[in-house]
């Protein structure tokens, strides 16, 4: 089986509805009974952000083929940055406090505690300062992509 094809049935997969694009939930559900461990809507809404490269807020086959393959670093980087900075307290600051984190959750839906923003950073906090830096936030949208 060639590539795109492989491609093509993976992205299938994924798309539940089969309109040909990836929704944040779609991406939830088919990761979660991929790997078992659910994915937050969070997570899914940031890992779609950093693939949609139209801006229509869902992953194309296009899209899909491009992150898979790695292509576009370049880009990747600069939408992660796009996204980090919805997540900023204040703009331009360069940190995602427990504070900004759980004000976008709760514009996403996803109503979690401040302590529970906390723990969330926690996790990928590598210098211990209590808040991610944008290095920080390229780690975990990598591991949760």
């Amino acid at each position: 089986m060639d590539k795109q094809r492989q491609y093509e049935r993976v992205f299938n997969h994924f798309d539940e509805d089969g309109d040909g694009r990836i929704s944040a939930l779609e991406l939830q559900n088919c990761i979660g009974s991929l790997i078992g461990a659910p994915m937050s809507m969070a997570e899914c809404v940031a890992a779609v952000e950093m693939m949609d490269s139209d801006g229509d807020g869902l992953v194309s086959m296009e899209e899909f083929v491009r992150m898979v393959e790695g292509g576009g670093e370049e880009e990747r980087v600069k939408e992660l940055k796009e996204a980090f900075k919805m997540y900023e307290m204040d703009e331009g600051c360069g940190f995602i406090h427990p504070k900004s984190l759980k004000r976008m959750l709760s514009r996403l839906g996803e109503s979690r505690s401040l302590g529970d923003c906390r723990n969330m950073i926690a996790r990928f906090d590598l210098n211990g300062d209590g808040v991610l830096c944008f290095d920080e936030f390229k780690i975990m949208m990598s591991s949760s992509s």
